[in-house]
Protein backbone atom coordinates (compact mmCIF):
# COMPACT_ATOMS: atom_id res chain seq x y z
CA UNK A 1 0.00 0.00 0.00
CA UNK A 2 1.13 3.50 -0.78
CA UNK A 3 -0.03 6.59 1.12
CA UNK A 4 -2.15 8.60 -1.26
CA UNK A 5 -1.41 12.33 -1.57
CA UNK A 6 -4.83 12.82 -3.19
CA UNK A 7 -6.72 12.99 0.10
CA UNK A 8 -6.20 14.85 3.36
CA UNK A 9 -7.30 13.29 6.65
CA UNK A 10 -10.93 12.25 6.01
CA UNK A 11 -13.94 11.23 8.05
CA UNK A 12 -15.57 7.92 7.07
CA UNK A 13 -18.39 9.78 5.30
CA UNK A 14 -15.92 11.95 3.37
CA UNK A 15 -13.95 8.84 2.40
CA UNK A 16 -17.07 7.08 1.12
CA UNK A 17 -18.05 10.12 -0.97
CA UNK A 18 -14.54 10.46 -2.42
CA UNK A 19 -14.28 6.74 -3.08
CA UNK A 20 -17.60 6.69 -4.95
CA UNK A 21 -16.13 9.20 -7.42
CA UNK A 22 -12.59 7.84 -7.59
CA UNK A 23 -11.23 5.83 -10.51
CA UNK A 24 -8.70 4.14 -8.21
CA UNK A 25 -9.55 2.11 -5.11
CA UNK A 26 -8.30 3.22 -1.70
CA UNK A 27 -8.28 1.60 1.71
CA UNK A 28 -9.06 3.72 4.75
CA UNK A 29 -7.27 3.53 8.10
CA UNK A 30 -8.60 5.93 10.73
CA UNK A 31 -8.67 8.98 8.46
CA UNK A 32 -5.69 8.10 6.28
CA UNK A 33 -6.28 6.90 2.74
CA UNK A 34 -4.02 4.47 0.86
CA UNK A 35 -4.07 3.77 -2.87
CA UNK A 36 -4.28 0.10 -3.79
CA UNK A 37 -1.95 -1.43 -6.35
CA UNK A 38 -3.29 -3.35 -9.31
CA UNK A 39 -3.29 -7.15 -9.30
CA UNK A 40 -1.55 -9.64 -11.60
CA UNK A 41 -3.21 -12.35 -13.66
CA UNK A 42 -2.81 -15.21 -11.15
CA UNK A 43 -4.24 -13.09 -8.33
CA UNK A 44 -7.32 -12.07 -10.32
CA UNK A 45 -7.87 -15.57 -11.72
CA UNK A 46 -7.70 -17.27 -8.32
CA UNK A 47 -10.06 -14.69 -6.78
CA UNK A 48 -12.55 -15.16 -9.62
CA UNK A 49 -12.31 -18.96 -9.50
CA UNK A 50 -13.04 -19.01 -5.77
CA UNK A 51 -15.84 -16.43 -5.93
CA UNK A 52 -17.55 -18.35 -8.76
CA UNK A 53 -17.39 -21.60 -6.80
CA UNK A 54 -18.68 -19.98 -3.62
CA UNK A 55 -21.49 -18.19 -5.47
CA UNK A 56 -22.70 -21.48 -6.90
CA UNK A 57 -22.34 -23.26 -3.56
CA UNK A 58 -24.18 -20.60 -1.55
CA UNK A 59 -26.98 -19.92 -4.04
CA UNK A 60 -30.32 -19.85 -2.20
CA UNK A 61 -28.71 -19.94 1.27
CA UNK A 62 -29.21 -16.29 2.18
CA UNK A 63 -25.44 -15.76 2.14
CA UNK A 64 -23.84 -13.36 -0.35
CA UNK A 65 -20.42 -13.54 -1.98
CA UNK A 66 -18.54 -10.36 -2.83
CA UNK A 67 -15.30 -9.81 -4.70
CA UNK A 68 -12.66 -7.09 -4.87
CA UNK A 69 -14.89 -4.06 -5.45
CA UNK A 70 -16.91 -4.40 -2.23
CA UNK A 71 -15.56 -2.80 0.93
CA UNK A 72 -15.69 -4.26 4.42
CA UNK A 73 -16.03 -1.76 7.26
CA UNK A 74 -14.33 -2.45 10.59
CA UNK A 75 -16.26 0.16 12.50
CA UNK A 76 -14.70 -0.38 15.93
CA UNK A 77 -11.28 0.76 14.69
CA UNK A 78 -12.40 3.05 11.84
CA UNK A 79 -11.19 1.02 8.82
CA UNK A 80 -12.38 0.15 5.31
CA UNK A 81 -10.74 -2.61 3.25
CA UNK A 82 -11.35 -4.29 -0.11
CA UNK A 83 -11.04 -8.05 0.53
CA UNK A 84 -10.43 -10.25 -2.50
CA UNK A 85 -13.43 -12.44 -1.58
CA UNK A 86 -15.90 -11.98 1.26
CA UNK A 87 -19.00 -13.88 2.38
CA UNK A 88 -21.70 -12.41 4.59
CA UNK A 89 -24.81 -14.21 5.79
CA UNK A 90 -26.08 -11.39 7.99
CA UNK A 91 -29.24 -9.65 6.68
CA UNK A 92 -28.03 -6.35 8.18
CA UNK A 93 -25.44 -6.23 5.40
CA UNK A 94 -28.21 -5.61 2.89
CA UNK A 95 -28.77 -2.21 4.53
CA UNK A 96 -25.56 -0.76 3.07
CA UNK A 97 -24.79 -0.79 -0.64
CA UNK A 98 -21.19 0.51 -0.56
CA UNK A 99 -19.75 -1.69 2.20
CA UNK A 100 -20.48 -4.67 4.45
CA UNK A 101 -19.98 -4.85 8.23
CA UNK A 102 -20.74 -8.46 9.20
CA UNK A 103 -18.66 -10.86 7.08
CA UNK A 104 -18.44 -14.49 8.13
CA UNK A 105 -15.52 -15.30 5.81
CA UNK A 106 -12.78 -13.12 4.31
CA UNK A 107 -10.27 -14.43 1.78
CA UNK A 108 -7.12 -12.60 0.69
CA UNK A 109 -5.11 -13.85 -2.28
CA UNK A 110 -1.49 -13.15 -1.47
CA UNK A 111 0.87 -11.07 -3.56
CA UNK A 112 4.53 -10.34 -2.90
CA UNK A 113 3.86 -6.68 -2.14
CA UNK A 114 1.02 -7.28 0.36
CA UNK A 115 1.67 -10.70 1.91
CA UNK A 116 3.26 -9.41 5.13
CA UNK A 117 0.48 -6.83 5.58
CA UNK A 118 -2.27 -9.41 4.88
CA UNK A 119 -0.77 -11.77 7.48
CA UNK A 120 -0.03 -9.07 10.04
CA UNK A 121 -1.75 -5.72 10.50
CA UNK A 122 -4.68 -6.42 8.18
CA UNK A 123 -5.44 -9.72 9.91
CA UNK A 124 -5.21 -7.98 13.29
CA UNK A 125 -7.72 -5.41 12.04
CA UNK A 126 -10.06 -8.07 10.60
CA UNK A 127 -10.05 -9.89 13.95
CA UNK A 128 -11.96 -6.91 15.39
CA UNK A 129 -15.00 -8.04 13.37
CA UNK A 130 -17.11 -10.05 15.81
CA UNK A 131 -18.93 -11.75 12.92
CA UNK A 132 -15.73 -13.04 11.30
CA UNK A 133 -15.34 -16.79 11.77
CA UNK A 134 -12.65 -17.55 9.20
CA UNK A 135 -9.83 -15.74 7.41
CA UNK A 136 -8.21 -17.57 4.50
CA UNK A 137 -4.97 -16.75 2.73
CA UNK A 138 -4.41 -18.19 -0.74
CA UNK A 139 -0.93 -18.40 -2.24
CA UNK A 140 -0.27 -17.38 -5.84
CA UNK A 141 3.14 -19.09 -5.85
CA UNK A 142 2.07 -22.64 -5.00
CA UNK A 143 -1.14 -24.50 -4.35
CA UNK A 144 -1.62 -23.63 -0.70
CA UNK A 145 -4.51 -22.30 1.39
CA UNK A 146 -4.14 -21.27 5.03
CA UNK A 147 -7.34 -20.94 7.06
CA UNK A 148 -7.39 -19.09 10.34
CA UNK A 149 -10.52 -19.95 12.33
CA UNK A 150 -11.96 -18.37 15.44
CA UNK A 151 -12.48 -20.97 18.16
CA UNK A 152 -15.25 -20.98 20.75
CA UNK A 153 -12.92 -19.29 23.23
CA UNK A 154 -12.19 -16.45 20.78
CA UNK A 155 -8.68 -17.69 20.03
CA UNK A 156 -7.67 -18.16 16.40
CA UNK A 157 -6.12 -21.35 15.10
CA UNK A 158 -4.55 -22.22 11.76
CA UNK A 159 -5.17 -25.13 9.43
CA UNK A 160 -3.09 -25.38 6.28
CA UNK A 161 -3.98 -27.15 3.06
CA UNK A 162 -1.63 -28.03 0.23
CA UNK A 163 1.31 -28.79 2.47
CA UNK A 164 1.21 -32.49 1.59
CA UNK A 165 1.44 -33.93 -1.91
CA UNK A 166 -1.78 -35.83 -1.19
CA UNK A 167 -3.76 -32.61 -0.48
CA UNK A 168 -6.28 -32.17 -3.28
CA UNK A 169 -8.93 -30.22 -1.38
CA UNK A 170 -9.33 -27.43 1.16
CA UNK A 171 -12.22 -26.61 3.48
CA UNK A 172 -13.78 -23.30 4.44
CA UNK A 173 -15.50 -24.49 7.60
CA UNK A 174 -17.35 -21.23 8.28
CA UNK A 175 -19.63 -21.90 5.32
CA UNK A 176 -19.28 -25.69 5.04
CA UNK A 177 -17.49 -25.54 1.67
CA UNK A 178 -14.90 -28.01 0.40
CA UNK A 179 -13.06 -26.94 -2.73
CA UNK A 180 -10.58 -28.58 -5.04
CA UNK A 181 -7.16 -27.13 -5.69
CA UNK A 182 -7.52 -27.96 -9.39
CA UNK A 183 -10.54 -25.67 -9.63
CA UNK A 184 -9.14 -22.92 -7.40
CA UNK A 185 -5.92 -22.70 -9.41
CA UNK A 186 -7.38 -23.38 -12.85
CA UNK A 187 -5.56 -21.19 -15.42
CA UNK A 188 -3.60 -19.47 -12.63
CA UNK A 189 -0.37 -21.38 -12.05
CA UNK A 190 1.64 -23.03 -14.82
Amino acid sequence: MIASPDFAHLTPDEYLKQEAQSIEKHEYRDGDVYAMAGAVDAHVTISLNLAAELRQFLRGSGCRVYITDMKVRVESINRFFYPDVMVTCDPRDQETAAYKRFPKLIVEVLSESTEAYDRGDKFADYRQLESLQEYALVSTKRQRVECFRRGENGLWFLQGYGELASDRTFTLESIGFTGEFATLYEDAIA
